[in-house]
């Protein structure tokens, strides 16, 4: 499976393809964009409730254009790429309105309950947390005292 990064790389080149972004400059607003819808994902996976508005955002279940995952994203892209490459409103406000699209098109290659798609839902959750989703917080948190119970002797 390709990584995560790989993946968001991917669809960023796909939907960039279209913008006129000058070539000196064009290897960063890629990066940047990548980097920051990554980035928003990790950050979004760490909180409460982030695993699961992850998981309806990327298998389609919530509309990317409202989802706070996206705005997070076109916030680090604003702060850290668009500002600091003086990209100007235009160029900037173009490349931000990507993002929502991008997400859309990553949601089209993830796997659902159902079975469709490519990749497992599962394995990117892994991936931005490090331990595997078990579909409730609460879920979780009581198969990790029972199973710590369990072990004690």
């Amino acid at each position: 499976m390709a990584s995560i990064s790989d993946l968001i790389m991917q669809q960023v080149k796909s939907a960039a393809g279209g913008v006129s972004i000058p070539s000196n400059i064009k290897d960063q607003v890629l990066g940047g964009l990548s980097d920051s819808i990554l980035g928003s994902l990790t950050q979004t996976a760490t909180k409460a409730g982030g695993v699961d508005v992850i998981k309806n955002l990327l298998t389609g279940k919530a509309n990317a254009a409202s989802s706070p995952v996206t705005a997070l994203a076109g916030n680090l892209f604003k702060k850290n790429v668009v500002s600091k490459l003086g990209l100007g409103s235009s160029l900037g406000s173009t490349l931000t309105a990507l993002i929502p699209g991008i997400f859309g098109k990553l949601s089209g290659i993830v796997k659902d309950q159902d079975g469709d798609g490519d990749v497992d839902i599962n394995d990117i959750i892994i991936a931005l947390t490090g331990k595997k989703s078990t579909g409730s917080s609460l879920l979780g948190a009581a198969t990790g005292i029972l199973g710590g119970l369990l072990k004690k002797k």
